[in-house]
């Protein structure tokens, strides 16, 4: 089932068919509940039937956004080449192969960019990429119990120039986007599952790419066990699993940039891309 957010309430799909749910029922309702599938099933059950949103919000309320990073190998082979100079490659080599996996905090829902909406690149960045990345949605009781797609935009100029400054990186004004829904599964994503992402400047392609889940280094559970160890969510949290499609070297973002990241069973994410100071 996709949950869509909408500014008259949420909306639900089930095989084609959306249904408008009862006022009141927020993400975080749902994220708290003790059974999140379930209690959305029930209360899709009890709605009435809807025409397909036009465009949503983000699919976040009061949760968390937090990230994985060095999950893939195209990853950490990117993080080792742009850290080089300042000594700090040898810091992501360890960490791909450690036990502990890298967890950062991303974002809180002001900072999310909404689908159709605008991502940033910091003013005081010469080098910017997004990265396409499976974003996992957690209960409060950490519960793995839904997914949605992300971009987590990146400032790899500043990580460049010292591991210590990735929050400045990562964490700003519209660094993160998620949408267009939240798809609430019990089966996990086949591992065959694609990644892609599309970027067009002007009106003509920039830069694509592709990758799929088998790529990624870490079980999902594994990823989620970490992040719940001394912390807590009241209202859950979402947790992006890192990116296996890193653009060359000579790429970097634009303003007026268009970014288009798709995984067939959600859909697709598209924000343009704006300068924020």
């Amino acid at each position: 089932m996709k949950i869509y957010r909408t500014g008259a309430g949420l909306i639900a799909e089930l095989d084609g068919t959306f249904r408008g749910l009862a006022s009141g029922l927020d993400f975080d309702l749902l994220f708290s509940a003790s059974d999140p599938a379930g209690f959305i099933l029930r209360a899709y059950d009890q709605g009435r039937e809807v025409a397909p949103p036009e465009r949503g919000l983000a699919p976040v309320q009061s949760q968390e956004v937090w990230a994985a990073g060095v999950t893939y190998e195209r990853s950490r082979a990117a993080r080792v080449a742009e850290s080089k100079d300042a000594g700090g490659g040898s810091f992501y080599d360890k960490v791909y192969a450690a036990a502990r996996p890298e967890l950062f905090f991303k974002a809180t829902a002001h900072r999310v960019a909404e689908p159709g909406g605008m991502v940033c690149i910091r003013a005081d960045s010469h080098w910017n990429v997004p990265e396409p990345e499976l974003v996992l949605a957690f209960s409060t009781s950490g519960q793995l119990f839904g997914y949605t797609i992300g971009n987590d935009m990146s400032s790899r100029d500043i990580e460049a120039g010292n591991p210590l400054y990735l929050p400045q990186a990562k964490v700003y004004l519209r660094s993160a986007a998620l949408g267009p829904c939240l798809l609430v599964r019990a089966a996990p994503l086949p591992p065959d599952t694609q990644i892609k992402i599309a970027i067009s400047r002007a009106g003509q392609p920039a830069f694509a790419g592709a990758t799929s889940l088998s790529r990624i280094r870490r079980p999902f559970r594994e990823l989620g066990d970490y992040l719940f160890r001394s912390n807590r969510f009241p209202q859950g949290c979402y947790l992006m699993t890192g990116t296996g499609i890193v653009p060359p070297d000579e790429f970097s973002l634009r303003e007026g940039d268009e970014v288009a990241i798709s995984i067939e069973a959600i859909g697709t994410l598209v924000n343009r891309v704006g300068v924020c100071g």
